[in-house]
């Protein structure tokens, strides 16, 4: 059977849901931000046992999370739309997790543009079909490093790059971009680009050094810090685990692929419809459906990938993209790369 795909009809099919919900978006993020801060601060009160401790550092972790990741929606809001919706997550997320939006902004657009997708300049892609699987395994390690390095941009680059310009030319190229090929190099920012850097990365420092003064004058225990660093691993953990099943990650380096086939590269896992959206939330678990509508609201995603099973054709590629489970997406990725070591040590 041949196989079939029109981008034409499958948008046809889910014209009518590219607008997004006002309501869905503050309520989703205001109720799960408020779980996530709340429970964090219980956390660190002496009166609660050890196993509440435990399960509040779930709570905390996966609704911080589901926080964080609506910083993917911030990159795809259109010009000049939801600036309110992006100060307030600045404020009550980007900041005190020192992921600033403009460490996502720009760079993930970058991720959907036909010629840059799966090259050298694309940071969130490696090709791990060539590759060795210790590169997979260096990735989850990674997480445990990463937010230490996140404190040392944010609360000693950044004033230090104030006053020296290689260090500014360094912070901004090599520690200003959420990737995970660590090679990619941000292009220098237009004149407002940086202005706008500056506000965010100066109030990410701010808040580090604000904490930190309250933890060494007792206002605050010193316990915040070790389960703010614990948390954010979680977070760090979960979202690898994510992004190594959001594509196939079989596209040789700096070969460029036509639209169809990055459609086809990147992974939907509609999954359990309880416990999938934990590990892969704000609508990434139909990743192939954001890939075909990157315009497309996260609450609509779902919605959109029933009418597309439903309507299109048994004989579209369309099929092709979805995985049973994280396993199945992950087993895949392992064994692309087991093979290529396996050939290279022939």
């Amino acid at each position: 059977m041949q196989n079939t795909f029109s981008i034409g009809e499958a948008k046809r099919i889910v014209a009518d849901l590219f607008v997004p919900n006002l309501y869905i978006y503050w309520s989703d993020f205001l109720f799960h931000i408020s779980l996530g801060w709340i429970s964090f601060f219980l956390i660190i009160n002496d009166q609660i046992a050890f196993d509440v401790k435990l399960l509040l550092f779930f709570i905390a972790g996966l609704s911080l999370y589901r926080s964080v990741l609506f910083i993917h929606e911030l990159a795809h809001f259109k010009k000049g739309t939801f600036r309110f919706f992006k100060i307030v997550w600045n404020l009550t997320c980007g900041f005190p997790l020192m992921v600033p939006s403009f460490t996502y902004l720009g760079v993930h657009i970058d991720h959907h543009k036909q010629k840059i997708y799966g090259t050298q300049a694309d940071g969130e892609y490696m090709s791990f079909a060539f590759e060795v699987p210790m590169k997979i395994i260096l990735m989850f390690l990674g997480s445990f490093l990463a937010p230490l390095v996140f404190l040392i941009r944010f609360m000693i680059l950044t004033p230090l790059s104030y006053v020296n310009q290689k260090i500014r030319e360094f912070t901004w190229e090599k520690a200003s971009s959420l990737v995970i090929d660590l090679s990619y190099r941000r292009t220098q920012p237009t004149r407002v680009e940086e202005q706008k850097w500056k506000m965010e990365e100066g109030a990410t420092c701010f808040y580090g050094w604000i904490v930190f003064f309250l933890m060494v004058f007792h206002f605050i225990p010193f316990q915040l810090a070790e389960w703010w660093y614990g948390i954010t691993t979680f977070i760090l953990l979960v979202n690898m685990a994510r992004t190594l099943v959001a594509h196939g990650y079989q596209n040789p380096p700096n070969h460029i692929l036509q639209f169809e086939g990055q459609f086809l590269d990147s992974i939907t896992i509609p999954g359990n419809p309880i416990f999938t959206p934990l590990w892969a939330p704000v609508g990434l678990r139909f990743h192939a459906v954001h890939h075909l509508f990157p315009g497309m609201p996260y609450h609509s995603l779902k919605v959109a990938h029933r009418r597309l099973l439903s309507q299109l054709p048994k004989s579209s590629v369309y099929f092709h993209t979805i995985q049973k489970s994280w396993l199945t997406a992950f087993k895949q990725l392992w064994l692309n790369s087991w093979n290529f070591s396996k050939k290279q040590r022939i």
